[in-house]
């Protein structure tokens, strides 16, 4: 019954020509939350690089073949997926990296008497080893709260909140326009971590006013394992931005080797050193399926995907195995369903086993991506059939 709803929806669906632009197999692959599928155009620009920027041009490909200006130019490329204007991300080093140049420089902006970071509780570990140091360098304190507890809590020894745009482990959508708003009224400014919301669902940093934003590139943006990551400076800041991390790439005369620091202007002085221009390039191909496609329509499927993936768990498994962890309420749902259940490592083990691809979080978590651009409603039927009979 659901295989045949699916197919149908299948037919319906205004994205399921995007599949073709995807290396795919047989498998359901739902973790495009954790790493997202390679793009066909990448293998032959990677090789293009690597034999004749590299093993041709050599040094000379740094100009010649745009390398040095990558940063910015993948920066322009990711900017329209988060709703910024041009000149305002720069993508380089990683999401870690980020976090700590974002932190620490809205410190610096957030002005004398400001010596408290808020942080999301249920933020990503790293982002809270970060911010934690962070805030020991900086002479600030450190509050952990719930994102909702954020806009009451903020006050004038605030200096910025850090909060994840969505929660990785149960996939909760946070408020990113009312906790931008709550914070600017405190005079605080506002971090956010894009990395389970990029590619999935429409961001709008520029229309919400957000002050500093950080992302990783190869989840729903399919750069690939370990590609660089991007950091957003909203214009109005950038030249009161003080990045911790000044490098002779962000420098005003990079080759000038002064022994002296001067920041370049705009969002180069987000740079720190040499790209890594590989990963950089083989993102920057990758990105080019977004050609065309608009972030309202991949929300859309997104949400439907994960409406017919509950239907059929509720269908399929038997009652009491599961327990949605993830809100049912659209407004509050990144791209992911989060299950709670028993023994769930030996339970995603099986469904790997059986050619569902989800992962597992400690302790109880099965999570399942979706990812609008490849994931079809057959792969969502198919997944929650095979649940059933594992966990059945």
């Amino acid at each position: 019954m659901f295989e045949e709803r699916a197919a149908a929806l299948d037919e319906q669906d205004g994205l399921a020509h995007m599949r073709r632009q995807f290396v795919l197999d047989d498998a359901v692959y739902l973790d495009g939350n954790s790493l997202g599928a390679l793009t066909r155009q990448v293998p032959g620009r990677v090789a293009e690089v690597i034999g004749r920027e590299w093993g041709e041009l050599r040094i000379r490909s740094w100009t010649e073949s745009g390398w040095w200006t990558a940063p910015e130019r993948v920066g322009d490329r990711i900017a329209p997926l988060l709703g910024a204007a041009p000149g305002q991300v720069v993508v380089g080093d990683s999401t870690s990296v980020n976090v700590f140049k974002a932190v620490v420089g809205a410190v610096r902006m957030a002005g004398e008497g400001r010596d408290e970071i808020l942080v999301d509780e249920a933020t990503f570990p790293a982002d809270g080893y970060i911010a934690e140091s962070a805030a020991r360098m900086t002479g600030c304190t450190l509050r952990a709260l719930p994102p909702a507890r954020i806009p009451g809590e903020a006050g004038p020894r605030t200096a910025l909140a850090l909060v994840n745009h969505v929660d990785y482990r149960t996939g909760r959508l946070n408020d990113l326009p009312g906790i931008t708003a709550a914070l600017h009224a405190a005079g605080a400014l506002a971090v956010w971590d894009l990395c389970h919301s990029a590619g999935a669902l429409p961001v709008r940093l520029d229309a919400h006013g957000v002050d500093l934003a950080v992302g990783c590139t190869y989840k729903y943006l399919n750069g690939g394992p370990g590609a660089p990551a991007y950091l957003y400076v909203r214009e109005e800041l950038q030249a009161r931005f003080d990045s911790p991390l000044p490098g002779w790439n962000s420098h005003a005369v990079p080759f000038g080797m002064d022994a002296a620091y001067a920041p370049a202007d705009g969002i180069t002085r987000g740079r720190v050193g040499t790209p890594d221009i590989l990963s950089m390039l083989a993102l920057e191909a990758a990105l080019e399926v977004w050609d065309g496609v608009r972030i309202e329509a991949v929300r859309a499927k997104s949400l439907a995907l994960g409406d017919f993936f509950l239907e059929c768990v509720s269908a399929c498994v038997p009652e009491g195995r599961v327990r949605c962890v993830t809100p049912a309420e659209h407004r509050l749902r990144g791209s992911q369903v989060a299950l709670a259940c028993a023994d769930a490592g030996k339970v995603m083990t099986e469904l790997i086993q059986r050619g569902v691809i989800g992962d597992f979080r400690h302790p109880d978590v099965l999570r399942f991506g979706f990812t609008p651009l490849y994931t079809s409603f057959t792969d969502v039927a198919r997944a929650a059939r095979v649940l059933g009979e594992v966990v059945g």
